[in-house]
C-alpha cells in the first residue's frame, strides 16, 4: 500500500465519536480521527509484512492515528535487531502522549529475543532528562523485562528515572506495582529501600492496591506502607 491508500483507510476508519472520547483522555496527542486501535492493529500488520521501512521513512506525523502505526509497525516489523533498533531511534524522539507511547512499548516483543542487546540500547534513554524517553524505557522494561534475571536490574533502573514529568511518574509507578504482581519478594524489598519521589511511590502502592494479583492480605498492608497519609 502507498502512504495515499494508507491515509485514505485511516479515514475510512475515523469515527467523529470516538475522536472526542480519545481526545479527551490523551493530552498532548496530535489530531485525533477517531479509528479504532484494533482496527488499527490490522492495518499495522498487513503494514509490516508489505514494506514497513518504507512506510516508516514515508509517514507523516499530521494525527495521532498515523504515529499510533507507526508505533505498531515498529512492533509488528520482521527484521534484525540492529535495524528494528535504527527505525525506533528515530521514533521515539517523536513520541508526545501516552499512548502512542504505551503501544509501542508493550508491542515492541522482539525485545524479548534480544534482551542483552534491547537492555543497553534502552539505558541511553534511562538517562535522557525528558519526560517520554524515561517513560518509554519504564514502560518497555515493565513490558519485557521482568523476568528473574532483569527484575533487580528493572527496579534500580526506576530508582534512577528522576525526570519529574507526569507521565515518567506513572510509568515508573505501573513498573514498579507490576513489578509486586510478578515479583512479591524482590519488589517489596524495594519498597522498604528506595529513592522514589513520595508521590510516584504512593501512585505505584495504589496501583497494587488496584491490582487483581496482589492479595487482600497485602493489600491490608500495603495500605500501611503509604508515606502520605
Amino acid at each position: 500500500m502507498t502512504i495515499e491508500e494508507i491515509n485514505q483507510r485511516l479515514f475510512t476508519l475515523a469515527e467523529e465519536k470516538n475522536a472526542k472520547r480519545s481526545s479527551s483522555i490523551i493530552p498532548g496527542a496530535k489530531p485525533i480521527l477517531g479509528a479504532r486501535i484494533p482496527d488499527l492493529r490490522r492495518l499495522a500488520k498487513q503494514i509490516a509484512k508489505e514494506d514497513y521501512q518504507g512506510f516508516l521513512e514515508q509517514c507523516p506525523d499530521t494525527y495521532f492515528e498515523q504515529q499510533s502505526l507507526q508505533a505498531f509497525v515498529l512492533g509488528y516489523a520482521k527484521d534484525d535487531i540492529e535495524t528494528i533498533l535504527w527505525y525506533a531511534d528515530r521514533f521515539i524522539p517523536k513520541i508526545g502522549d501516552w499512548s502512542v507511547n504505551d503501544s509501542f512499548c508493550q508491542t515492541f516483543t522482539i525485545a524479548r529475543g534480544n534482551r542483552a542487546r534491547v537492555w543497553e540500547w534502552l539505558m541511553g534513554y534511562a538517562a535522557k532528562e525528558d519526560e517520554y524517553s524515561q517513560r518509554a524505557a519504564a514502560v518497555l522494561l515493565m513490558s519485557h523485562f521482568l523476568t528473574d534475571e532483569y527484575v533487580q536490574p528493572v527496579l534500580d533502573v526506576m530508582n534512577r528515572l528522576s525526570c519529574d514529568g507526569y507521565y515518567t511518574r506513572m510509568g515508573v509507578a505501573w513498573c514498579v506495582a507490576t513489578a509486586y504482581a510478578k515479583y512479591r519478594e524482590e519488589t517489596y524489598a524495594f519498597l522498604l529501600d528506595n529513592r522514589l519521589a513520595d508521590w510516584t511511590y504512593d501512585k505505584a502502592i495504589q496501583k497494587m492496591l488496584e491490582s487483581f494479583r496482589v492479595s487482600d492480605e497485602d493489600k491490608k498492608m500495603l495500605r500501611g506502607m503509604k508515606r502520605q497519609r
